[in-house]
């Protein structure tokens, strides 16, 4: 029988009670959310704790128009409620999906272009940790940065969600892989997902290293401020720079002689305020191209802990203490 929608209509949920530190997530009664055309409602198993829900706690990253204000960027369950117009999937179905907000509920709405099914082999909570990470990995070191086999590929933050799916999509399409991240422990968990060279930042001169290398021909940071001019004296001449967070802020003072002398390219994306079309172009490529990598293998989320939906609190903190190996989940369902 298929899963139904509750009779009273309201749901368990996570809300930010006000711009704050961790302590403002707090639980809540919620309407389950109605979908509109080509959209489903998943009744969420497992849902991807990220940075950018960090971000919207702290009221320095407003959810998209008609967005939920709930936090939750992605999400794995079972699909229970169909809008007008859906095509592809049917009450029952086991998806994971990349969300615009409420994942930290137990239902959420989504563009049905926007969920995959669930790969083989895969538990619920491995699934809920793919989709914001594949979608953002494979759209910019590949659909925007042209990632080659046998180029040189820097990640930093190698041991976030974000770097172990770099390291291992890169590694999986024939790059040399180098990463940095902020312990030995980190490091050496990079190298084992098959990084050729993993960097501590707190005692090594990484871009040195990369420049002793050849340089790198593709760098993805997530980290800006300092590291901004850093990178481009690390990248290889032509090297592409793709930038898509600023950890450590997006101000900086750079040198445009040297971006144009070495013919560089500075890009930089973010994903959740793309339309829903380019969403769903992504969708296809990561399907088409990461969904075979995870089941053959050669992709598999790295998972760091679990805590249950009540405490979300926990889950940011642990996410902000950057003691983290890989994703945090919070189990819903």
């Amino acid at each position: 029988m298929p899963l139904q929608i509750p009779e009273s209509h309201m749901m368990r949920a996570v809300e930010i009670t006000t711009p704050g530190g961790p302590d403002v997530l707090k639980p809540a009664e919620k309407p389950v959310p109605v979908p509109g055309h080509g959209q489903i409602v998943i009744r969420v198993a497992f849902a991807g704790v990220n940075r950018p829900d960090a971000l919207q706690r702290a009221g320095l990253y407003a959810p998209p128009a008609n967005a939920s204000p709930l936090p939750g960027l992605e999400c794995a369950g079972t699909v229970v409620e169909l809008g007008p117009g859906v095509t592809r999937w049917k009450q029952g179905d086991q998806v994971c999906a990349l969300l615009p907000g409420g994942g930290y509920a137990e239902y959420a709405v989504c563009q049905e272009a926007h969920a995959l099914p669930v790969p083989d082999g895969l538990s619920m909570a491995e699934a809920a940790c793919l989709p914001e990470t594949c979608f953002t990995v494979w759209s910019n070191i590949v659909m925007r940065g042209g990632l080659r086999a046998g180029e040189r590929f820097l990640v930093h933050g190698g041991s976030s969600g974000i770097g172990t799916t770099a390291i291992q999509i890169a590694a999986a399409l024939g790059a040399r892989v180098f990463t940095t991240a902020g312990s030995d422990e980190k490091c050496a968990a990079c190298v084992g997902l098959g990084a050729e060279r993993a960097m501590n930042y707190r005692n090594e001169d990484w871009q040195a290293a990369m420049q002793a290398a050849g340089g790198a021909h593709l760098i993805l940071d997530m980290v800006g401020g300092d590291y901004l001019p850093r990178n481009v004296r690390a990248l290889a001449d032509d090297g592409r720079l793709q930038q898509i967070a600023f950890l450590q802020g997006p101000k900086v003072t750079l040198n445009f002689a040297e971006v144009m002398m070495r013919r560089l390219t500075i890009s930089g994306s973010t994903l959740r305020p793309q339309s829903d079309l380019a969403k769903a172009r992504i969708a296809v490529e990561v399907e088409r191209h990461v969904w075979p990598m995870v089941t053959a293998g050669a992709l598999r989320p790295v998972m760091d802990s679990t805590f249950p939906m009540a405490d979300a609190a926990g889950a940011h903190r642990r996410m902000e203490s950057s003691g983290h190996i890989g994703k945090i989940v919070l189990q819903v369902g």
